[in-house]
């Protein structure tokens, strides 16, 4: 009876151990589009944030990758003269303290920002009015597709 409890006892805990997660990279994509500020403040900083945080209490590094496109250029330009959104006052409000924010996750949370060239090319958009912590990708979809086929887990904040 012992050895029978004894095999149980080691049958189940070497089960739990494969179960358990041991990987100590997290990653993922963030699909961005939104316009909104609040959106941008709270589903994308905040849980990038959040989410690094949480995974390195837990000793695992959460690896970010945030594709711009869609209404989302506006946030990672520095230079918003001679575009559509040099008078949406909400965004104005918010450019510096929005900037300074994402300058961070870059810097501190090494987030990868990566804007749709294609876009930025269809908006008549200067590519050197975004930020120096933004790269570009030919498009969303390819660095969309990428980043899954690298293991990283897709997230989308419209």
């Amino acid at each position: 009876m012992k050895k029978i409890a004894i095999f149980i006892f080691l049958a189940f805990f070497s089960v739990n151990g494969f179960c358990e997660d041991t990987a100590t990279e997290k990653k993922a994509v963030y699909n961005l589009t939104t316009g909104d500020v609040e959106t941008i403040e709270k589903r994308l900083i905040g849980s990038i944030i959040s989410n690094s945080n949480y995974y390195q209490s837990k000793l695992q590094e959460y690896k970010v990758i945030v594709v711009i496109h869609g209404d989302a250029y506006k946030f990672f330009m520095k230079d918003l003269n001679n575009t559509a959104y040099a008078y949406e006052s909400k965004l104005l409000e918010k450019k510096t303290e929005l900037g300074k924010r994402l300058d961070s996750l870059s810097k501190l949370y090494d987030v990868k920002f990566e804007v749709c060239e294609v876009g930025v090319k269809n908006r008549h958009l200067n590519p050197k009015a975004f930020y120096s912590y933004v790269g570009m990708v030919h498009n969303a979809i390819i660095g969309l597709v990428d980043a899954q086929n690298d293991g990283y887990a897709y997230i989308s904040i419209e």
